[in-house]
């Protein structure tokens, strides 16, 4: 039976594409902003990296071994769709009785879904990266990890191929917009690498202080705002479930940063700006995958609990000894295990995905399949990234020096610097680019 163009939810999908897309600029201030000011640029650097390798690879191989026919509900075929052939044209997603969506409208989506996951891990490594090898660990890490898990969670069986992955079709799990794919498996991919390239320069024993707490605000502002088109353009249509979500996007990510705030208050004597931007990233986090299937008194509960857990969690980098630079870990992994698994607990029929938790009577069937596609996304992805960076640091060095990484990483891997107004007479303004790095003479160099 013939589908027709449905031309409103076609025009949704790819506004929620662009929205989502301005996420990983987003994600740059955020981050940008948390760093010393010595490594700013790097740290945007790093997600405008990813925008830049994993658009390519996306469209040459990616699509295809994600939404590619399956191959034992692992992995979809890379060839059948590479280059994005088959694409172009009148092919549409849908149903008869709703119409559909241009397939590359659907291409367009899943791309921005790709890039972020990538520019996600990068805030668990800052300051000691050579740029170079991150954006080689971009393509390996997304064409290794991400496409795989990717086609587990959003590839359907007859959707877009006759085979889709096994979470999405054999488990059953819910996950309407990728906690798994998306941040337990950044978030489990920022702990190995974290783990692979060691802690920084005077961690643990020297401040680092966010440098530009309005970056961060801003960022976080951006997060916020484009999260509707992750959130809400899952949907793929504009309809009732889109507007569901968006409200429970909304009412659980200010549960969340209410919650963060208050733990601060409570163990701390004060709520910061930066508690109130991480509890909104964390809130985002952990409704990701559970908006369809919780009512939004559900959703305010779980971004509540998320907001706690998560603000919490970021203290466990000190405890244990792993530098997680910029809490990846704390907010990406333990905020998508607590809306992955939070499903078990809170799903409610009355939402659009119909769906039974614990709490509403549905026992434990619901439960055990949400914690068994979290747990196996997280220890394929701290299994696999843990192989990958050793492999790049063996052979052509993951870690920065550390009189490069003392003196600043921005001079080093870019010969910039993020403040140095009117100072920088390097590159395309003429003169000569700063000196190499040297190693600091002073305390208050290498802290500075």
């Amino acid at each position: 039976m013939d589908i027709a163009l449905n031309s409103g939810d076609t025009a949704w999908v790819l506004i929620s594409a662009a929205l989502v897309l301005l996420m990983t600029p987003g994600l740059a201030l955020f981050y940008g902003g948390m760093v010393r000011s010595k490594s700013v640029l790097n740290m945007m650097m790093m997600s405008f990296g990813s925008m830049a390798t994993v658009s390519v690879i996306w469209a040459l191989w990616g699509f295809s071994m994600v939404f590619g026919n399956s191959k034992g509900g692992l992995v979809g075929d890379p060839f059948e769709f590479f280059g994005l052939k088959g694409m172009f044209g009148e092919r549409l997603l849908g149903t008869p009785e709703a119409g559909g969506i241009p397939t590359m409208a659907f291409v367009a989506f899943q791309a921005v879904f790709a890039i972020i996951t990538v520019a996600l891990i990068s805030g668990a490594i800052a300051d000691r990266a050579k740029f170079s090898t991150w954006l080689a660990f971009s393509v390996i890490w997304a064409t290794l990890v991400y496409f795989p898990v990717a086609h587990w969670v959003f590839s359907f069986d007859g959707y877009v191929s006759e085979a889709g992955g096994w979470i999405a079709n054999t488990l059953g799990a819910i996950d309407f917009a990728g906690g798994t794919a998306v941040h337990i498996n950044a978030g489990a991919a920022g702990l190995a690498l974290a783990l692979v390239l060691g802690k920084r320069i005077g961690f643990g024993r020297e401040a680092m202080r966010p440098h530009n707490l309005p970056l961060v605000m801003l960022g976080a502002g951006l997060l916020w705002f484009g999260w509707f088109g992750f959130n809400a353009g899952s949907a793929l249509a504009a309809n009732g479930t889109a507007s569901l979500v968006f409200v429970n996007t909304l009412v659980a990510t200010a549960a969340a940063s209410l919650a963060w705030l208050l733990v601060e208050k409570v163990r701390d004597g004060h709520g910061t700006s930066l508690g109130a931007a991480s509890g909104v990233v964390a809130g985002l986090v952990a409704i990701t995958p559970s908006c369809s299937a919780l009512t939004p008194v559900g959703a305010i509960a779980l971004g509540a609990i998320a907001g706690a857990l998560c603000a919490l969690a970021v203290g466990l980098k000190f405890r244990f000894g792993y530098d997680d630079s910029l809490d990846v870990v704390g907010v990406h992994l333990v905020g998508g295990l607590v809306g992955t698994i939070g499903v078990g607990f809170f799903a409610d029929p009355a939402a659009a995905a119909g769906a039974a938790g614990l709490f509403f009577g549905g026992g434990v069937d619901l439960l055990w399949r949400q914690t068994v596609g979290a747990l196996v996304v997280l220890a394929f992805s701290f299994i696999a990234t843990t192989v990958i960076g050793l492999a790049l640091e063996k052979t052509i060095g993951f870690r920065l020096d550390r009189e490069a990484e003392a003196a600043g990483i921005d001079l080093q891997e870019h010969a910039e610097t993020g403040y140095d107004i009117g100072g920088y007479t390097g590159g395309r303004f003429g003169g000569t680019a700063p000196a190499p790095a040297t190693a600091p003479r002073t305390t208050e160099e290498v802290s500075a």
